[in-house]
């Protein structure tokens, strides 16, 4: 029994001082200031994109009608290739066999983001039938619309007290 007592005694003293070792391992010796600076590209490029939408086939009681809704339809397009410039497009592929002859093949393909700062450069017919949607999107108005929401920063300095 004796044997017991002091067993434990020596596993309370080994649990406290791993305990107190624990708690006073993650604190440094010393205090650091660092300092940030503001990280800026050395060059920005300007992505362009047009958007085409058939005017005909738009849905409308008459031709003003199906004018602008293929303004809007051809601007939305011109979007749909800034965000495939921006974002990359995800492409899903299928295919299925039987009696090892392909019976069925499908590829779906889509985009999904957030364009900000575009501007439409032209919108103008083309032909009879299409009307076209021409965008640009200069990436230093990008980047200063990314500066007012966060700022990407790096070290610059740090000290050691």
């Amino acid at each position: 029994m004796i044997i017991f007592g002091k067993h434990v005694r020596f596993l309370k003293l080994i649990a406290l001082s791993s305990a107190m070792f624990l708690m006073t391992g993650c604190t440094s010796l010393f205090d650091k200031h660092v300092e940030w600076e503001t990280v800026e590209p050395s060059e920005y490029p300007v992505l362009t994109a047009v958007g085409y939408a058939p005017i005909g086939s738009q849905m409308g009681g008459n031709d003003s009608e199906k004018n602008i809704m293929a303004m809007k339809a051809s601007k939305l397009d011109a979007y749909r290739e800034l965000a495939e410039q921006v974002y990359g497009q995800r492409i899903n592929g299928r295919q299925s066999l039987a009696n090892m002859v392909i019976n069925n093949t499908q590829l779906q393909a889509s985009v999904e983001g957030v364009i900000r700062g575009a501007k439409v450069v032209k919108a103008y017919p083309v032909g009879d039938d299409t009307y076209a949607t021409e965008l640009q999107l200069d990436m230093q108005q990008v980047y200063n619309i990314y500066l007012s929401t966060a700022r990407p920063q790096r070290v610059k300095n740090v000290r050691y007290y």
